[in-house]
């Protein structure tokens, strides 16, 4: 069994270190492994390396913070509530906003890597048709395995180390000279941009952080776990940002639209190609059913508290399951892959991924007074907000107008409500 956001609940047995820690990997290896280095090798150029330092500190320092308030606050709603408890009921609503936007988002990303690694050239097609085949399986209440998952998971990471070997060991020659990196890529600025594209690689580090109730010996077990999968998962890829520059370099990783298995199937172990696309399709098609699923779960409990429309809070069948809720998600999920690309689901997402995550650091910020207790939040916060504004114009500005947006019709619908607290 699972919960709104896809973490397993076990009744009768609690989460230790190793479930924690395959949980945390489960969370981060997908999509962006085998998508986001294009984007950010074409910003950072021959610093690909720092980029992914940088935003595997990015991401600690929120698993610090999100550690910190659910050792304060003890529920399954993560940022939403933090930012209800510690900020006040328009910045929850904001962070929930936030989130159900952009893990839609993230969704068509995911849908979009699938389509990329199984059909490229009907990519969009193919994204779309995996969507409506989750969105069958979410109706009939089905829910993807966690130990699969985990096994999948594990398969990845040990092709893609396979990968990275062979590409250090015996780098493949092309016909070409490798592209040159592009105009402008480089330096601080290019380090920062690329860094919002590998925030979305990593995006899912603090999963485990809001399940207290779930885990053994939480308070000690949580950051363990939560440390270890960041570490492992930074090392894999500093690996890949490691082996695919020097061997192609940052040129032609930034043309690639599955940079790993399309310089897999030119190195000396070619069968590398196919098996790191059918690892690609099956462990980012369970994280589709399993987050498409987490976010109707979020809507529901925000429709139930009012925050949305009461239509969306109601569940159906012998499963129980959101079927509104699934249905919004599943055509937003569409209309994104037929309006932008996979670069730009990525960008979009990590923007309001950036902005849930500000949230938690101005929440945790208000935990303590002292000034040592305040310095992570605070440069996290600021850290959140430098970057998600380096993402590329068009990200920026649609994120801008969807908090807006989320932001107006929360005012909306609480000015409005006949049970407002008075």
């Amino acid at each position: 069994m699972t919960d709104m956001s896809g973490v397993p609940r076990t009744p009768s047995r609690r989460l230790g270190l190793r479930e924690g820690v395959t949980i945390g990997l489960g969370s981060m290896i997908g999509a962006g492994l085998f998508a986001a280095f294009a984007p950010a090798a074409a910003r950072a150029g021959d610093l690909l390396l720092l980029a992914v330092v940088v935003a595997a500190l990015l991401c600690a320092a929120g698993a610090h913070s999100m550690v910190r308030l659910a050792g304060r606050h003890h529920g399954q709603a993560g940022v939403y509530l933090y930012g209800r408890e510690r900020l006040g009921l328009p910045f929850g609503y904001l962070a929930g906003w936030a989130f159900i936007v952009g893990k839609t988002a993230s969704c068509a990303a995911m849908a979009m890597t699938v389509g990329l690694h199984l059909w490229p050239d009907y990519s969009k097609l193919v994204a779309s048709l995996a969507v409506l085949a989750v969105l069958a399986l979410d109706l009939q209440g089905a829910r993807s395995s966690e130990r699969l998952r985990t096994v999948l998971v594990l398969l990845v990471i040990a092709l893609t180390v396979t990968f990275a070997v062979v590409m250090l060991v015996s780098p493949p020659v092309t016909a070409d000279e490798p592209p040159p990196p592009l105009p402008g890529s480089g330096g601080v600025r290019g380090v920062l941009e690329a860094t919002g594209f590998l925030f979305f690689a990593f995006m899912g580090f603090a999963r485990l952080a809001p399940f207290g109730d779930l885990v053994e010996d939480a308070p000690r077990t949580i950051p363990r776990a939560l440390t270890i999968s960041l570490v492992l998962v930074t090392g894999l890829y500093l690996l890949v940002a490691l082996a695919l520059p020097h061997s192609l370099g940052p040129g032609w990783v930034a043309a690639r639209q599955s940079p790993l298995a399309e310089a897999a199937e030119i190195s000396g172990w070619p069968w590398l190609g196919p098996a790191l696309r059918i690892g690609a399709v099956l462990v980012v098609g369970g994280a589709l059913l399993s987050l498409m699923s987490g976010v109707a779960r979020i809507i529901l409990a925000m429709a139930r508290d009012h925050h949305l429309p009461a239509a969306l809070g109601t569940v159906e069948g012998r499963h129980r399951v959101p079927r509104r809720a699934v249905g919004v998600v599943a055509v937003g999920v569409v209309v994104l892959i037929m309006l932008v690309d996979v670069r730009g689901a990525m960008g979009y997402s990590a923007f309001l991924g950036l902005s849930y995550y500000g949230i938690a650091h101005a929440s945790a910020w208000t935990l303590d007074r002292s000034v040592l207790s305040r310095l992570v939040p605070t440069l996290g916060l600021l850290a959140c907000t430098v970057v998600a504004l380096l993402l590329p114009w068009q990200s920026v500005a649609a994120g801008i107008v969807t908090l807006a947006l989320g932001a107006f019709t929360g005012w909306v619908r609480w000015t409005t409500r006949e049970d407002r607290p008075t």
